[in-house]
C-alpha cells in the first residue's frame, strides 16, 4: 500500500471524512467502496489509475478514518455528502464513478440525481437494487445462522448504510431515470463454493448484473473470469483497462 496517495480529513456535511485526491486533469474518477470498505481497498490500482485523470477516494461515515454517522445513511444522504466533499476539495465534473459492491447503489443514485455532472459509471461487481430486495431469500440455513450470530454479537448501527438499504433502493426507484451515459459492468466470474452461493442465487445475481448493463443504451458487460467479488484485488490490470476504455467513451 506504499503507492497509495496520502489521505487527509475534512469536515463536510456534518461529518469528518477521510479522503485522498491525486492525479490531475479531467475526468475526476470517484471511487465508491463497498460497505465497510476503506479507501485502502483500491491500493492495487495505484499509481497507474492516476494516469487516467484526477482520482478521489474516501471513507464513508463509520468506515476507516471517517467519523461515525450522525444521521441515517440513506442513499440520498450519502450522495449529498459525496457531492459536498467533491465541491469542498475542488474536484470538478465530469465525474466517472467507480462503484464496487454496495457502492454501486450510490453510483447508481448519484448518476440519476446529478446526470449533468456524471460522465460514466463503472459498476465493479456492484450491488443492484434487486440484489437487496431478492438475494436474502436464497441464503442457506448455515448462512442465516451465521448472520444471526453476527447480528447478536455485533449489532448493526441503525444509522449505517446497511440498516437503511431498503430506503436507498426505494430512493433509486423514485428518482429520475438513469441517464444515457457510458456504463461498464465488470462482474466477477469465478464461482464461489455452493455452501456460500446457491445456483438459484447465481442466476438471480446474473440477471441483476445484466440489468445494470441495460440501465443505459451505452451499457457494456465484461466478465472478470479470474475474480470473485473483488476484481480490483485479483485482476487490477483488467479493471484499469476497462476504466481507461470507459474514460475514453465518456470523453467522446
Amino acid at each position: 500500500m506504499k503507492q497509495l496517495p496520502k489521505s487527509r480529513s475534512i469536515a463536510v456535511a456534518n461529518q469528518v471524512l477521510r479522503f485522498s485526491m491525486s492525479g490531475q486533469g479531467s475526468p475526476t474518477i470517484v471511487m465508491l467502496n463497498g460497505a465497510g470498505g476503506p479507501l485502502e481497498g483500491w491500493h492495487r490500482l495505484f499509481p497507474d489509475i492516476q494516469q487516467l485523470g484526477t482520482v478521489v477516494s474516501y471513507d464513508r461515515p463509520g468506515v476507516g478514518g471517517s467519523t461515525h454517522p450522525r444521521e441515517p445513511q440513506l442513499g440520498t444522504t450519502v450522495v449529498l455528502q459525496l457531492r459536498a466533499l467533491l465541491r469542498e476539495i475542488g474536484a470538478r465534473p465530469p465525474f466517472v464513478l467507480v462503484g464496487h459492491s454496495f457502492g454501486g447503489l450510490h453510483a447508481n443514485l448519484f448518476a440519476r440525481v446529478y446526470p449533468e455532472e456524471t460522465g460514466g459509471v463503472l459498476f465493479l461487481d456492484a450491488t443492484a437494487p434487486d440484489d437487496v430486495v431478492n438475494m436474502k431469500r436464497y441464503r442457506s440455513g448455515l448462512q442465516r445462522a451465521m448472520a444471526g450470530l453476527l447480528e447478536r454479537f455485533s449489532p448493526l448501527d441503525p444509522h449505517d448504510e446497511i440498516s437503511n438499504e431498503l430506503e436507498t433502493v426505494a430512493e433509486i426507484a423514485e428518482v429520475a431515470a438513469f441517464p444515457p451515459i457510458p456504463v461498464t459492468v465488470l462482474s466477477g466470474g469465478k464461482r464461489l463454493p455452493r455452501w456460500m452461493v446457491s445456483s438459484d442465487a447465481l442466476r438471480e445475481r446474473e440477471r441483476n448484473q445484466e440489468a445494470l448493463a441495460r440501465l443505459s443504451p451505452l451499457g457494456e458487460r465484461v466478465i472478470a473470469t479470474g475474480s470473485a467479488h473483488f476484481p480490483q484485488m485479483s485482476e487490477p490490470q483488467l479493471v484499469l483497462d476497462e476504466l481507461a476504455k470507459l474514460v475514453k467513451r465518456a470523453s467522446q
